[in-house]
């Protein structure tokens, strides 16, 4: 067992690399320092599990697959949609088989479990998930819009128009009729 936790510990200090990895997409809508890939994955977590609730899925399991869902950036880095084009497309689950390799097997096959289900997209907590990652990307670029990246508008109706669910579609459009400080002036008592 010790062997196998030192395999996690490991793991735990490759994940802190995501802290420091950028979404590199945003460099070309101008954006200086970028998002990482850990600040994308937390808000994408905390989406889900609002996006399933409001969809009558499991909010706890959707936010877990949410968490996952970019954990092989460690070892690949975010490639945006242009690389992709010239590269071939890392498969997340061998990449994932690699990572918890040496892990506990009930561990283990729990990750791998989760990134299949992710990428498999039939679970309604995997398309809640997969929402998820669009709206974050939807939002984070309004709010690069509203610090004067302009070009963030394509990366707005990128995301916009690949939502599926009712509930992202409509969180949507809400963001889209909102003002990123909306919630400050709301909490201060300025708007209602």
């Amino acid at each position: 067992m010790a062997d196998e936790l030192a395999q996690v510990a490991r793991f735990l200090f490759e994940a802190g690399t995501l802290k420091q990895s950028k979404r590199t997409g945003w460099w070309m809508a101008g954006v200086r320092d970028p998002e990482s890939v850990a600040e994308h994955a937390w808000r994408t977590s905390l989406i889900a599990s609002v996006i399933a609730k409001l969809e009558g899925a499991d909010p706890a399991r959707a936010a877990f697959l949410a968490v996952w869902h970019d954990s092989q950036e460690t070892r690949t880095g975010d490639l945006n949609h242009l690389a992709k084009r010239y590269a071939d497309e890392p498969d997340p689950q061998a990449v994932t088989a690699d990572q918890v390799a040496g892990w506990p097997e009930v561990l283990a096959s729990t990750v791998r479990d989760l990134v299949a289900e992710y990428e498999g997209r039939e679970s309604a907590e995997a398309i809640c998930a997969r929402d998820a990652d669009k709206l974050e990307c939807m939002l984070q670029g309004i709010e690069y819009k509203a610090q004067g990246y302009e070009l963030a508008q394509r990366w707005i109706d990128n995301s916009r128009g690949r939502l599926v669910t009712k509930t992202a579609i409509a969180l949507a459009d809400q963001l889209l009729a909102s003002d990123p400080l909306d919630w400050l002036r709301s909490s201060l008592g300025e708007i209602h």
